[in-house]
């Protein structure tokens, strides 16, 4: 749920990276982070084990100017990979506004992934939200490794909802902030209606 905060005239929106676990959810985050200018950006926050996977969540809020007089800040959080933190996950997801699901493009990441997805229909279900309600992009990361399926596998697998999607290679910022800009641009359309004019 977008938060207003009427004192500084800002709207607040959480965008949550969710995936399986090394699709690259925090790269995109880093990479986002050493992008943007500082005065632009807060502190990036990791919570992550020795293999450099999130246990909780990375949380980077960016100002990306203004819509109908409100100053807009946006709050990128990832989720922890594996479904042994579902806690975590569902936490993470409470009060969101528009999700990236970053896929692993890897053949034998598949199941992964299909899995992955379910799971987040689930989190969303407990929330009483549909995956339709909320605004998605799907990334598909690692598109330079060589045993990456087609896209249109992928699609025909995952993206069922015809969400709109980006190829990437996060760890090189390919695809990093089109997906972005994305997710931020559909996330403030759904909410232009609701916010009032300052």
């Amino acid at each position: 749920m977008a938060n207003l905060n009427f004192a500084n005239k800002e709207l607040n929106l959480k965008i949550v990276y969710y995936g399986t676990g090394l699709c690259g959810k925090t790269t995109n985050l880093r990479a986002i982070y050493a992008a943007v200018s500082p005065e632009r950006r807060g502190k990036m926050m990791s919570l992550a084990t020795e293999l450099d996977q999130t246990l909780f969540f990375d949380f980077l809020p960016i100002d990306l100017g203004t819509a109908k007089g409100w100053k807009l800040r946006y709050h990128l959080y990832t989720v922890p990979g594996q479904v042994y933190y579902n806690a975590s996950r569902k936490l993470v997801l409470k009060n969101v506004d528009g999700i990236v699901f970053v896929v692993d493009s890897q053949q034998e990441r598949l199941d992964e992934n299909i899995e992955s997805f379910h799971n987040l229909e689930d989190n969303l279900s407990d929330y009483k939200l549909s995956i339709k309600e909320i605004p998605i992009v799907i990334q598909y990361n690692k598109r330079d490794l060589p045993n990456i399926m087609p896209i249109s596998d992928l699609q025909l697998h995952i993206n069922k909802g015809g969400y709109p999607y980006f190829e990437s290679v996060a760890i090189r910022g390919i695809g990093v902030f089109d997906t972005l800009k994305s997710i931020c641009k559909k996330t403030i359309l759904k909410q232009l209606d609701q916010l009032p004019d300052v």
